[in-house]
């Protein structure tokens, strides 16, 4: 069985439009998703971008997450099938608490969850086996360390999954047939 790890904004549910409301309401600044076509955000300073982020992942915004459409099914016939599961944010490790109660509620089934900044050293950690994450960074990082990177493809990771050696597709039902795909040719 493999081991299993899941990022969560842009990855289990659809993150932009938050973060692009609050820094509009914010700031006054519109990052449209479909403009996003590189991993960094340059409409905003860092601090900006720092304090948006940090208000989406307050107790409310985290709570009013949609999962993607097939994400819940598809995590759980991962997790029925004795995958481990093991979910990952970079999120402070303050909103723990919040994000378990966002991960019941929506129904998803999961053995392990870390939110924190050290994604890929925790990912190596715990010989995890893939990563689905949505950050370009972090799915080459991943394939640095020998773990299957798999994405949601999004305008921000599109040249590096057309670079190749990245499993990724638009919906997750595509998502997890073609992870299942590349776990059963390992």
């Amino acid at each position: 069985m493999a081991r299993i790890a899941l990022d969560i904004d842009s990855t289990l549910h659809h993150y932009w439009d938050l973060l692009e409301r609050i820094a509009m309401d914010r700031y006054g600044v519109a990052i449209p998703y479909a403009d996003q076509d590189d991993w960094g955000i340059t409409a905003l300073d860092k601090e900006q971008l720092v304090e948006c982020v940090r208000e989406t992942h307050s107790e409310e915004n985290i709570a009013g997450a949609e999962p993607y459409d097939g994400a819940v099914a598809a995590v759980n016939r991962w997790h029925d099938a004795g995958h481990w599961i093991h979910v990952t944010s970079h999120r402070r490790e303050s909103c723990a608490p919040a994000t378990h109660a966002w991960l019941e509620q929506a129904g998803f089934r999961y053995h392990d969850l870390h939110c924190s900044f050290d994604k890929i050293s925790r990912c190596v950690e715990l010989d995890i086996d893939v990563l689905v994450d949505d950050s370009p960074v972090n799915l080459g990082a991943a394939r640095e360390h020998g773990i299957l990177a798999a994405t949601i493809v999004h305008p921000w990771n599109e040249r590096l999954v057309q670079g190749g050696g990245v499993v990724a597709a638009a919906t997750w039902p595509e998502l997890e047939r073609r992870v299942d795909g590349a776990l059963a040719g390992q």
